[in-house]
């Protein structure tokens, strides 16, 4: 996980864009569950990201989403296994991505992991 203080004031920052004085906490997750981040998962990410006051915003590299929009969720198109960037910034910024970790790798959405093949065929 990666905090940052505020940013110090600079070329093309301005104290009253929003930026200054915001603390800033990013985390990479990877989608544990085995049908990836669909709808359903995307509703309870979405859900507790809105109970924090910091923006939220969600990367898989390619693309970022506003982890509080569940239009743009959608187009991450997170199967198991890919690697998410929550990235937070504002009052709670730290512990809005520890309660969306928390989601997405421990609790894994409230769903069941793949199914280990190698198991099955004992």
């Amino acid at each position: 996980m990666v905090i940052r203080p505020a940013r110090p004031a600079g070329p093309g920052i301005h104290a009253g864009d929003g930026t200054l004085g915001k603390p800033v906490c990013e985390r990479t997750v990877e989608i544990k569950n085995a049908l990836g981040l669909h709808l359903r998962p995307a509703m309870k990410f979405i859900d507790i990201a809105n109970r924090f006051a910091s923006d939220v915003q969600v990367s898989n590299g390619q693309s970022t989403a506003d982890g509080k929009s569940i239009m743009e969720m959608g187009t991450l198109a997170a199967i198991y296994g890919t690697r998410l960037m929550i990235r937070a910034e504002g009052p709670d910024a730290e512990q809005a991505v520890d309660a969306l970790r928390e989601l997405v790798e421990v609790r894994m959405f409230d769903e069941p992991p793949p199914e280990d093949k190698t198991q099955a065929t004992k």
